[in-house]
């Protein structure tokens, strides 16, 4: 790629259109639209512009199964810039985990698992004994630029016999480390309104979309009250889609109820990328699309609002002197169908379609791969 050029005549969320300049891996210009020069340009036309997006729960640990994937292949192929690991590794390979991101171009952060084994088993918190504090500090102090969270999974298939006991340690584990937590949901027990109140400001609860039987809202869709009070005490939504925790029955709750969207994240890895429902970070924004929220607020969800919870404002704005961290794309107006975790479809006239990134001073275009059409 020439050392400066042009991405011409691109669209900013609010419909502003603009060029931008690149030179050395930074914006060297944001202009009016047709006006910016370089020694190369490239034809935008009819693709929008964001910051990079940033995909706050993944699965990027290839070795694992069934939860691991490439980093590319859920990253900059999917038009995604910055990817979170959420807890595919504990203390035992994280060191790993971290290493790997000298190999991918695209930028990776990560949530440690509580569990030393991580995901090598999906009970892994089921021995209460593979939560080792002192493992756990050691990692935490030798990849703290890399290391974000602590991931605890509590629900019945992985903590099994021992209850809350497992989000406890992790509880204190956070006070020690100073790390927030991000606690997956799904089936009880421990049942929602155990756990709930035990996450502070800036924790995460990831699957608060899921329509398990164990979920946040009642049968009448209703948010419960334990949501509402953790809300108000800051702690932080996060969709986490994947293969079991997406439903547009309780989305459709959760938009109807006014609950403030958080971050959209695809909890991807290699078999729900291949073979659905999650597909790609496209794919996923573009039921929120259907679900009614601006094309601003669902670019915002994995832009800002994720850059904001990392403490990293830089990776979500668009600004002259910072550095070229985009993701170009389109809004097709064509009928797509959709379907969530639980088998039920819905039908969109519009889907969001990656089109490239610019990371590293490069312009790359995505490469989207799926077994089946979507």
């Amino acid at each position: 790629m020439h050392d400066r050029f042009v991405l011409r005549n691109l669209k900013l969320v609010n419909g502003e259109e603009i060029d931008i300049v690149i030179s050395d891996g930074k914006i060297a210009q944001l202009a009016q639209a047709g006006c910016g020069e370089g020694n190369a340009v490239i034809d935008c036309s009819g693709q929008y512009v964001s910051s990079g997006w940033i995909d706050l729960h993944v699965h990027a640990f290839p070795e694992l199964e069934p939860y691991g994937d490439d980093i590319d292949e859920i990253g900059i192929k999917q038009g995604v810039t910055t990817i979170v690991d959420a807890g595919s590794c504990g203390a035992d390979r994280v060191a790993e985990l971290a290493a790997s991101r000298a190999r991918a171009r695209t930028h990776m952060l990560a949530f440690l698992n509580i569990s030393r084994i991580g995901l090598e088993r999906i009970d892994e918190l089921s021995n209460l004994a593979w939560i080792d504090e002192a493992k756990v500090l050691q990692a935490v102090q030798e990849h703290s630029e890399f290391i974000v969270g602590l991931k605890a999974r509590i629900s019945k298939s992985v903590v099994c016999d021992n209850g809350l006991e497992p989000l406890h340690r992790a509880r204190a584990l956070s006070k020690i480390t100073s790390l927030p937590l991000m606690v997956h949901i799904g089936s009880g027990p421990p049942g929602i309104e155990e756990i709930l109140p035990l996450l502070e400001t800036k924790d995460i609860i990831t699957h608060y979309l899921n329509g398990k039987a164990n979920n946040l809202f009642d049968d009448e869709g209703k948010p419960l009250q334990v949501l509402l009070d953790a809300i108000g005490r800051g702690v932080h939504l996060d969709v986490g889609h994947g293969t079991a925790s997406f439903s547009f029955r309780v989305a459709e709750a959760a938009k109807r109820h006014r609950i403030r969207l958080g971050t959209i994240s695809t909890d991807i890895y290699r078999g729900n990328r291949l073979k659905g429902p999650v597909y790609s970070m496209a794919h996923v924004l573009s039921k929120f699309l259907y679900l009614g929220y601006s094309l601003e607020e669902v670019i915002a969800a994995v832009t800002t609002y994720a850059a904001e919870w990392l403490g990293k404002p830089e990776l979500g704005c668009i600004q002259e002197g910072g550095a070229a961290n985009l993701t170009l794309f389109k809004v097709c107006h064509e009928t797509t169908v959709l379907r969530d975790s639980e088998g039920e479809q819905r039908i969109s006239d519009r889907r969001i379609e990656a089109k490239g990134v610019v990371i590293h001073g490069e312009f790359i275009k995505c490469q989207i791969r799926t077994e089946t059409s979507h």
